[in-house]
Formats: structure tokens, sequence, C-alpha cells
């Protein structure tokens, strides 16, 4: 079979995504520091979109190498539940950015490590659960009629993942205009015990803010034409559209680790270490919490 241009792009993207998280899931698991549940959260991103990254790899190699109705339906399974984990590791996140900020004096206790173990618990128990339906009889091998735009997906299945992705954006929508009002509220109230709005206070705001914009925009942007087209799109139209959707949603993975990982000063310190431990001394970095944006 002659190579797909647009399957070469996805296998491209894949690796990029795999090499970058898989360092992401190196630098956690090597440095004893990033145990706390705010790394234990980037930990499970990163590791969510490392296994996209190899399944986008495992999916070219399978769809030229050897083609199965087998291996395309554990492939596709891999997938949806790879990203399924990576979409639901980013509400964990917001979710826990959201609580750092609105219980600041509980946060850090027993109870918060419970909650983010049992949000994990939850989302790879679901995301599983939902990359195994394919496997399980959930597919169109047999009934060309009810497939999608994801072959071999049904058209009822892709609903159902657009729907639960629908449901994660407004979510973490609500979450960050909740997050961006206490931020808000904590530099009024300082601006009030000092009297006045100093220009880093009205900085630092407008940075947070802006930089959840750009959280949230980058996600929706990434994911939603594929939601989309996914709901309204007809199998029947060219396979032009899907790849055109799909690949910029491979992107959000790509764009995650330098968001939610190398940005982070305790991440760029523990690269320092492991990469030139001989400067390990020289550089300084400031602790961040997890509302830090």
């Amino acid at each position: 079979t002659a190579l797909n241009p647009w399957d070469v792009m996805l296998c491209v993207s894949g690796t990029a995504i795999a090499c970058e998280n898989a360092l992401v899931v190196a630098i956690i698991c090597y440095s004893p520091a990033l145990r706390t549940p705010m790394f234990v959260l980037v930990g499970s991103l990163a590791t969510a979109d490392l296994l996209a990254g190899l399944g986008l790899i495992l999916n070219f190699v399978f769809q030229y190498v050897i083609r199965s109705e087998t291996v395309s339906l554990l492939t596709v399974g891999f997938l949806v539940a790879s990203f399924a984990a990576s979409v639901s590791s980013l509400l964990a996140i917001t979710i826990d950015r959201y609580l750092s900020l609105y219980n600041a004096l509980t946060y850090y206790s027993e109870r918060t490590v419970l909650c983010i173990h049992t949000m994990l618990a939850g989302a790879w128990g679901v995301s599983l659960c939902l990359g195994l339906l394919p496997v399980l009889g959930w597919n169109c091998l047999h009934d060309r009629a009810a497939c999608s735009v994801v072959r071999p997906l049904t058209k009822s299945n892709v609903t159902l993942l657009s729907a639960s992705f629908f449901l994660i954006f407004l979510i973490m929508l609500h979450l960050y205009i909740e997050i961006c009002k206490i931020v808000c509220r904590h530099a009024h109230q300082i601006a009030l015990q000092q009297h006045f709005l100093t220009a880093s206070h009205y900085v630092a705001t407008k940075k947070g803010v802006s930089t959840l914009a750009i959280i949230l925009g980058t996600f929706g942007a990434s994911w939603l034409p594929f939601a989309i087209y996914c709901v309204v799109g007809d199998p029947d139209y060219p396979s032009v559209y899907t790849y055109a959707t799909l690949l910029p949603a491979t992107y959000n993975s790509m764009i995650n680790p330098i968001i939610y990982a190398y940005r982070n000063q305790e991440i760029q310190r523990s690269m320092w270490v492991l990469f030139c431990g001989c400067l390990q001394a020289k550089v300084s970095f400031r602790s961040r919490s997890p509302s830090d944006v």
C-alpha cells in the first residue's frame, strides 16, 4: 500500500509526543522530590500522552506492515484509552488547581492526596473501559453502514466520546472561570490591605488570567474541531477531513509537556540536576504551588 502523507505526519507527531513525554516521566520518576499530588497529576498526564504517542507509532507500523482487523481494533482501542486518559488527566489537573485556591488552608493534607488518587483511578478506569469498547464488539467491522468518520468505531461510539469531551470541556471552562474570580478577588483583597493596587499585583493578575486563557484556548482549539466533526461528519466524506481535524488534536499532547511540565521550575531544576548535575549549586529556583499558572 502506498504511503499516505497524513499517516506519515501522524507518525511523526506520535514520535515527537512520545519523546517529549518520556522525558517528563523520566524526570518525575528520577526525582524523589517530585512526589506531591501536583506532580502525580503531571506524571499521569505525561504517561497518557506518552502512550498516545506510542499508539500513533504502532498504528502506523501495523497499518503498513501487519494488516489485520484484530490489530486495527487493538491499536484504535489503545489510542482511544490513551487520549481519553490524557483529557481526563487535564480535567484532574484543573480540579487540583481549583482546590489549591478554594481550599488553600486544607489543601496540603492526607485528604487531598486521597482525592487525587481517587480522581486518577477513576479517570484511568473510565479511559480503559472506553478503549475496550471497540475490542469487545462495539465496532463496525461487520456493519459498514454503522461506521463513523473514524473506522472501525461506530457512529454511536464516537458520539459518546465527543459528548464526554464536550462535558469535560464545559467543566474545565467553569472551573477556570472560578479560578479567575478567586485570583482577581485575592488581588482586590491585597489592594484593600495596601490601600492601592500596585503595578506588580496588576501584572501578576493579568498574567495569571492570560495564562489560563491560553491553556483552555489551546485545549479547545486542539480537540473541538475533531469532536465536532465526529458528530456532524459522514463516513462517505473524504478521509482528508478526518485527518485534518485529528492531526491538530494530537498536537495537544505535544503542547501539554510545555504547559504543565517544562514551565514548572521544580521540573526545570530536576532537568538541570539530571543532565547538568555539576551546575546544581549555581542555579536557584522558587518552589511553586499547583495554583501557579
